[in-house]
């Protein structure tokens, strides 16, 4: 069976209130689009088409990695004109399958079980029973139980609004049935549009058996159409990544307070503190522990780190046993040997430092290979760059570096070498011996200090 999906992502959103397009607002970092094209990734689409319309152009921009087809509803004359402007693309599909881009949330086990529970019928829907169902189309049913049709809000009487069971607008349908359905709707309704719904009724007038499935959570389902409700998808979301942490061995100091913008791997007895954000592919290791307010973007964290409170770090890879912060960050391609130390205030870019080293305070290493056991006091900075072109540093194994010291590139620090404090070095120094290039201290007898001229 061949399954084609149809995601509409057309509309223009004016309760947004924004000129970016209303399925690219991201929910935990990704587009709302992108949620839904990686859940028919995971339910196994032969094709997926998505129909664009307002901020076309940007949208496919922003989705352009996506395995995707695209089509155009130039004129928005509603869902079911939307989903015909996508037909010629599913011809060779048996199955077609609608999805929509502001739904960001739907699970693809509740998409299987629809699939599933439609096989031997033409067409199946997804349908939640809410208490208050404003706003939705209405699923009406005979005294059987069986789905008749489904009534939109502003076209319902009474009765058929006090019905609580709710059209959420997902659907599967035999692709051919699906498209002479699609040319038989009109747009005789309060609306003036074509109604994909409508495709309901149609069937049944056909002698067709409408299957039908709950999603689990009303969330899945739930659409966005201003800020304040993709807000509260975002909660609901990171609620349940959180809860999965925990699950699987993580404490979390406050559940509410974290927030997954991608994808994190986290090993056994780990401590994450309040308001961690973690970004793109995370790996944190065994027995990690995370101070307060951290953000952790596209790295790797070995087993036994700790990360105190207020760190920043982008891509780099971390040895197991490290200590860094508190108020570090190592940017790209920062690489942590097993035992490292990093301290407070300390910055570490495209460097390499070796085991057991320790960078504690108050300085910048840049372009750097930094050798085992070496200690690197507080105010050092690699001078890497000279305006126009990056050089590496070299640092060997049990160096000292003093506080307060240049190090200027290309340059290399000899194994064992000491660097007295408050030295630029721009020369090679070499292995086990001290090099200074402090300046003779001194003291000017009588020597008065300005003073400001009293006002007159």
């Amino acid at each position: 069976m061949k399954l084609g999906v149809v995601i509409l992502a057309a509309g223009m959103g004016k309760r947004m209130r924004s000129d970016l397009p209303k399925v690219l607002h991201p929910l935990a970092g990704r587009p709302m689009l992108a949620h839904v094209v990686a859940a028919a990734t995971r339910i196994g689409a032969a094709r997926t088409v998505v129909v664009y319309g307002h901020g076309g152009a940007e949208v496919r921009a922003a989705l352009a990695d996506e395995d995707c087809a695209w089509v155009e509803q130039a004129q928005q004359l509603g869902t079911g004109h939307a989903v015909l402007q996508a037909m010629p693309l599913v011809q060779d599909m048996d199955r077609v399958l609608v999805l929509y881009g502001d739904v960001p949330l739907v699970d693809s086990d509740t998409l299987s079980r629809l699939i599933e529970a439609s096989r031997d019928s033409g067409l199946g829907i997804l349908t939640v029973l809410m208490d208050d169902p404003t706003g939705y189309g209405r699923i009406i049913r005979d005294a059987g139980g069986r789905i008749l049709r489904s009534v939109e809000q502003k076209d319902g009487t009474p009765e058929e609004l006090a019905v609580r069971e709710a059209n959420t607008g997902f659907l599967v349908a035999d692709r051919a049935r699906l498209d002479g359905w699609l040319q038989g709707l009109t747009n005789a309704n309060a609306q003036g549009e074509y109604y994909l719904t409508d495709v309901i009724g149609l069937a049944v007038a056909q002698g067709e058996r409408v299957a039908s499935v709950h999603p689990v959570t009303l969330e899945e389902v739930s659409g966005v159409n201003d800020r304040v409700q993709l807000a509260a998808l975002e909660r609901f979301h990171q609620r349940r990544l959180a809860e999965g942490l925990m699950r699987n061995g993580v404490t979390l100091a406050d559940p509410a307070r974290i927030d997954i913008r991608g994808r994190l791997t986290t090993g056994r007895d780990l401590f994450i503190d309040v308001n961690l954000i973690c970004e793109g592919e995370v790996t944190l290791g065994d027995g990690v522990r995370i101070g307060p307010n951290c953000l952790i973007r596209d790295s790797i964290i070995g087993d036994g780190t700790h990360i105190f409170a207020n760190c920043v770090i982008e891509g780099a890879q971390v040895g197991t046993g490290a200590r860094i912060g508190p108020f570090a960050r190592l940017r790209p391609e920062a690489r942590l040997a097993p035992d490292t130390h990093i301290g407070n205030f300390v910055e570490i870019k495209k460097a390499n430092v070796g085991e057991g080293s320790k960078v504690n305070h108050l300085t910048y290493i840049g372009d750097t290979d930094i050798g085992a056991g070496v200690n690197v006091g507080a105010g050092t900075i690699t001078c890497n760059y000279d305006g126009a072109n990056k050089f590496r540093t070299l640092i060997g194994d049990g160096a000292f570096i003093g506080s307060n010291a240049s190090l200027v590139a290309p340059v290399t620090i000899g194994a064992g070498a000491t660097i007295g404090a408050g030295s630029v070095i721009n020369r090679d120094a070499p292995p086990g011996e001290l090099t200074v290039t402090r300046a003779r201290q001194t003291t000017i007898p009588g020597w008065q200090r300005p003073r400001k001229q009293p006002k007159t």
